[in-house]
């Protein structure tokens, strides 16, 4: 893929007022991995850490690994001190490069001797600087090769390497850490290169397409649903340093973006900035991604006179559903062989309406197990099935509905409920934004409780009838305890961490009495 556009000058990577061609980002990516590849050690695993915002010298270094240079290890720039040595350390990188912005949150890493270095990054230029002095005392060989232009020039000479096979490994992407540990899934070039070419012919991607980048690059979503997708169409990537929903529209006119990815929230945020008469006088045609509400999906597609298409997936690859055209709004997709909807206990599969663990009875899938991490790897393959800890129910024409994570499972009054039913239900309502379900574990099963951000015309009463005139809303579905509030705990990649909200639970602001929901009165204290 990258050889298909090493001669392509017309097309290439924006970045603010810059654009390097195709052309240039293959010979550079080329300069990289040669440079990398001189300061990494001969007798361990070639993993290098990249700790960086998205810049075009995370493009550059994406393009080196796909060439087999070393393994590049996104890591994920919201974690902190020992949590993020870990993830180096459990993921074996060799040396960790980083920029200006992001140096000082190694400061409190314990990383040992492990180099760390500071990159200068520019379209122009992609050079690294010189060694922070402290890394220039324990390893000044390793420093010393990076020390000036002119010295890292001599040095860049290609080094012979054999070609990748699809199933080297290319990367290694931590999962989002929603319900535990983040874990460094192994992504191989085959993972990568399949994807893109699907999304690629699916949507018609092509040269005359502008595909953006504002997802976290240290994460799947932004390789495999737009790196990899502009690549294999041969498009050019218009790449922005973090997510601004203000910014959106202004990059897509810009630029003449007319592909975008997404995960998580990033469609309510941008639904949330002023509304104008025009806004749907843009380039855009598709915004892809998942985890978007149906109701954020049709209100944009209307309002950005564009397609949405929200599909399922993780950084695993062991599932993938794809919507049809019959697809209901509030459905993922058909349910199609080998993907099952199973009782997680016995592994049987479940009937339609009951709520089940989606899995791939065939096997992995494009799953390569997860790096360091043998029994997270056979937990995720018990029995050689992919389980994807996502829950799901079959409605009786055979369309997948999302119910949550299996941590989100919930047990009221003996029988077993999914959360994303009710949140579902729960946005709905015209002035709630967002909202996060999840069970507190009492004396026998759970209670509901619920997060909602709304604005301010909310009161308990008028929602007590909101909620009666939602005929699928089951009696065991009502949340127990009601809390309001602006916004709810992310991850980098947009995620609500529900564990924040139960772990650390505020003051609710309304309990049900008696079938209807009352506010609490507190005491100063809370």
């Amino acid at each position: 893929m990258l050889a298909a556009v090493a001669d392509v000058d017309d097309r290439g990577l924006h970045h603010g007022d810059e654009f390097v061609s195709w052309r240039d980002h293959v010979a550079r990516s080329d300069e990289w991995a040669t440079a990398v590849h001189q300061v990494l050690p001969a007798d361990r695993p070639p993993h290098v850490g990249v700790l960086m915002g998205n810049s075009p010298g995370f493009s550059y270094l994406l393009g080196a690994a796909a060439t087999g240079a070393f393994v590049l290890v996104g890591l994920n720039t919201t974690r902190r001190g020992a949590a993020l040595a870990a993830d180096i350390a459990r993921s074996e990188c060799q040396i960790v490069l980083t920029d200006g912005t992001h140096r000082a949150l190694l400061d409190d890493a314990d990383l040992g001797d492990l180099p760390v270095i500071s990159i200068r990054d520019s379209l122009r230029s992609p050079l690294l600087d010189q060694q922070e002095e402290r890394d220039q005392q324990e390893n000044p060989d390793a420093s010393n090769r990076w020390s000036s232009s002119g010295e890292r020039a001599q040095q860049a000479r290609r080094v012979s390497r054999p070609l990748p096979t699809p199933d080297d490994l290319m990367m290694l992407i931590f999962t989002s850490g929603t319900t535990g540990d983040p874990k460094a899934v192994r992504c191989t070039q085959r993972k990568f290169a399949e994807s893109g070419r699907m999304l690629a012919d699916r949507f018609e991607i092509g040269s005359r397409d502008v595909v953006y980048l504002s997802m976290p690059m240290f994460h799947s979503n932004a390789v495999i649903a737009g790196w990899s997708v502009a690549l294999a169409g041969g498009a050019s990537i218009a790449l922005r340093d973090r997510f601004s929903a203000s910014g959106f529209l202004s990059d897509v006119r810009r630029y003449g973006i007319t592909f975008a990815n997404y995960v998580g929230k990033p469609l309510n945020y941008i639904l949330a900035t002023p509304e104008h008469a025009d806004d749907a006088d843009n380039t855009l045609r598709i915004m892809y991604g998942n985890e978007a509400s149906a109701r954020d999906r049709a209100r944009f597609a209307e309002r950005f006179g564009c397609r949405v298409v929200d599909g399922f997936g993780s950084t695993e690859g062991g599932v993938a559903i794809t919507r049809t055209a019959d697809t209901p709004p509030d459905a993922l997709g058909p349910l199609r062989a080998p993907t099952a909807v199973i009782d997680p206990e016995s592994g049987d599969p479940v009937p339609p309406g009951e709520v089940g663990e989606i899995v791939n009875a065939s096997g992995p899938g494009l799953f390569s197990g997860y790096h360091n991490d043998p029994d997270a790897t056979a937990d995720r393959m018990r029995g050689g099935v992919y389980h994807t800890g996502d829950l799901a129910w079959v409605d009786d024409d055979g369309f997948l509905h999302f119910a949550g994570r299996l941590g989100d499972w919930l047990r009221v009054d003996g029988e077993n409920l999914g959360t994303g039913p009710i949140e579902r239900i729960l946005l709905r309502h015209r002035a709630v934004r967002q909202t996060a379900v999840y069970g507190v574990p009492v004396e026998i099963g759970d209670e509901i409780e619920a997060v909602l951000v709304t604005d301010d015309t909310v009161d308990a009463e008028a929602f007590t009838e909101f909620l009666k005139a939602q005929n699928d809303l089951g009696p065991k579905q009502w949340p127990h305890r009601i809390r309001l509030t602006h916004e709810l705990p992310d991850t980098a990649t947009f995620k609500t961490v529900k564990r924040q909200l139960r772990d650390a639970p505020e003051p609710c602001t309304w309990t049900r009495r008696d079938g209807r929901y009352v506010a609490v009165q507190h005491s100063p204290s809370q």
